[in-house]
């Protein structure tokens, strides 16, 4: 076991030295959600090999590493967030390993570190399974819960791209499965039985077991015991720094009534509806079970008609169902005579559990701590009482810009980035709020590259190379302006490797396309970025003391780093600046006592402080 480079200090990250460290970095990657080779949404499947893929190879085989993350080292960014999968660890049947895949992850993991990257493990899920519409768990986790997969088209369980889409279209774009249509399986019934397993089998289907354990505690088991195998893998690794709870989980049916549908903005659910079907927890389990059911369906918070699910009355569950026996209206709400809450009763406990499992390999990894992605809207705060040296690492994106994939460039930059910052904020305030304070890190963010329907790749094809990425690079710096504000940590979503400027392909799942990088992009003289300009940037790295304030007007070429320097921190402050954004060099100005400064290589900037006190660096592009 070997202690981290880097440590959570309350609300910082303080690297051996002392320094405060900014996080910034980058989600690898978004095709490691499915099999290599060939794992792709964009290939038919019927998951009927689930138990004999392998994802050795996702992010990349491991004779391209150097080539991908000397590039992504080489753009400032000095984090990873790698994603793994539970399905990739485990996908052949409960403890039964992935020997191989865990020796190419922990490859990848020491091949990070040789770039200068610090790197935490997020176990990646999207509605649970590839087999529900997104990825995350093994197919066999279906089968302990006795849900049919083969059934889920059908029956209306789950909406799949592979299910859905016609492979023999020559449009990339189907009505038949809309662009981030993915997420609508959160609400749908393969999900909400999970999920309400996964989080609460204990309260709702007590007599419900598997291998002589709750449902519950055999899900969470197995999960935490995937982790587990990782982490023994990683243990003494310096540049692994912690692990992610669960990416954006999902909560079923939990604290949430037998007969209610969310048909409006409530006090106890304070988010407008979704467009779509709403249904209760009763609907989603009569569908299971096969009864053709009808449910209202919404258009902005309106009711504007109705759909009928599981006309043929095709049944999923593959014996009883576990919730029947224990129907009442109260079921997801309370038990024993109390309340659930989902932070307290869910996501307290589990969070506990994750420390305990990593920390059993390396006592000094933080936990990077993330709840559904309803929590920020519903002002469902953490839970109370939280593992020490816990991050939060809570996502967030642009909703409007994400769904609708259009970006307006005439739009006031300064007054866009305040509204990212005015959102944004509430993460670092709910970070301050934990005890004893905790960094926030954004362990999501981004923007589709397929913005207008793929514009700027049609430009591309014909030959065109500036401004074709302006209104992406426009909408990338808002948000780096407003993390650079609050001073937030960051990893952007996302690196794919296997990318392409393909409406159907983009980052080989779900039709998703926001990669960083695509081959696509490549070509003489270009490193295979996309709007490279809105994300790479200078910012201060390590500072010899606590930091102040930083930031960056890119339209001016001025970067303003304040920090109050302490010499007994015996490493200097260390600034990346990008030629990219100082192409012709710059002009240094510092104010404040200072020894020593200078360019160190690799893009950055050294300044040692011979005394306490305040100092001040401006750049200035010549």
């Amino acid at each position: 076991m070997t202690q981290p480079d880097i440590r959570v200090a309350g609300n910082l990250f303080l690297d051996r030295h002392g320094r405060q460290m900014t996080l910034r970095g980058v989600n690898l990657g978004g095709d490691t959600k499915v099999p290599w080779p060939g794992g792709g949404t964009e290939n038919p499947s019927d998951f009927s090999d689930h138990r004999d893929v392998s994802f050795v190879g996702r992010p990349f085989p491991l004779a391209e590493a150097d080539e991908h993350l000397a590039r992504i080292a080489g753009w400032g960014f000095n984090t990873l967030r790698l994603l793994t999968t539970w399905e990739a660890v485990e996908h052949a049947g409960p403890g039964r390993y992935d020997e191989a895949y865990l020796d190419y992850f922990a490859a990848v993991a020491r091949k990070a570190g040789e770039h200068g990257l610090y790197v935490f493990i997020d176990f990646h899920q999207d509605v649970w399974a590839r087999m529900s519409g997104g990825d995350g768990a093994p197919g066999w986790t279906f089968e302990a819960a006795g849900l049919d997969i083969r059934c889920f088209h059908a029956s209306g369980a789950a909406l799949v791209m592979q299910n859905a889409y016609d492979y023999a279209d020559v449009e990339r774009r189907q009505a038949s499965y809309p662009t981030m249509v993915w997420s609508s399986n959160y609400r749908l019934p393969a999900n909400g039985a999970m999920w309400s397993l996964f989080w609460g089998g204990r309260f709702f289907t007590p007599d419900f077991e598997v291998e002589g354990q709750n449902i519950q505690d055999f899900l969470q088991g197995s999960y935490l015991g995937a982790m587990d195998a990782v982490a023994a893998r990683l243990k003494d690794l310096p540049n692994v720094i912690g692990f992610d709870t669960l990416n954006e989980p999902g909560y079923g049916w939990y604290a949430t009534p037998l007969h209610y549908r969310h048909l409006r903005r409530t006090d106890e659910r304070p988010f407008h509806p979704p467009d779509g079907p709403a249904l209760s927890p009763l609907d989603q389990l009569d569908i299971l079970a096969g009864k053709p059911t009808t449910v209202p369906v919404l258009r902005r918070s309106e009711v504007v008609g109705e759909r009928l699910f599981n006309p043929d009355g095709v049944r999923v569950w593959t014996g009883a169902d576990p919730f029947e026996a224990h129907l009442r209206e109260d079921l997801f709400t309370h038990a024993g005579g109390h309340e659930l809450g989902l932070s307290e009763n869910a996501y307290g406990p589990f969070f506990q559990r994750v420390a305990e499992t990593i920390r059993a390999h390396n006592p000094g990894w933080a936990v990077f701590a993330e709840m559904d992605p309803w929590a920020s809207t519903s002002r469902r705060g953490f839970p109370e009482t939280l593992p020490e040296r816990t991050v939060n690492a809570s996502h967030w994106y642009d909703a409007r810009l994400l769904h609708t994939k259009d970006y307006d460039a005439s739009a006031d930059p300064a007054e866009t980035a305040a509204r990212y910052v005015r959102q944004l904020d509430y993460f670092r305030r709910e970070a301050d709020a934990f005890d004893g304070g905790a960094p926030a890190l954004i362990g999501e963010f981004g923007i589709p590259y397929d913005l207008d329907g793929g514009e700027a790749y049609e430009a591309w094809s014909r030959g065109e190379r500036e401004g074709i990425w302006a209104k992406h690079e426009a909408a990338l710096t808002a948000m780096y302006d407003a993390l650079d504000q609050l001073q937030l940590h960051s990893t952007h979503w996302n690196y794919t490797a296997s990318n392409r400027n393909d409406l159907r392909i983009g980052d080989r799942w779900n039709q998703e396309d926001l990669s960083i990088f695509s081959a696509d992009q490549m070509e003489r003289g270009t490193d295979g970025g996309r709007a490279t300009a809105g994300f790479c940037r200078p910012f201060a790295r390590a500072v010899q003391g606590r930091l102040v304030e930083v930031a960056f007007d890119r339209a001016q070429g001025v970067f303003r780093l304040v920090w109050d320097a302490d010499p007994s921190i015996a490493a200097a402050t260390e600034v990346y600046v990008p030629t990219l954004q100082f192409p012709r060099g710059f002009e240094i100005e510092i104010e404040g006592d200072w020894d020593a400064a200078g360019e160190e290589g690799d893009q950055l900037l050294s300044i040692s402080a011979r005394s306490a006190g305040r100092m001040t660096l401006t750049l200035v592009g010549k």
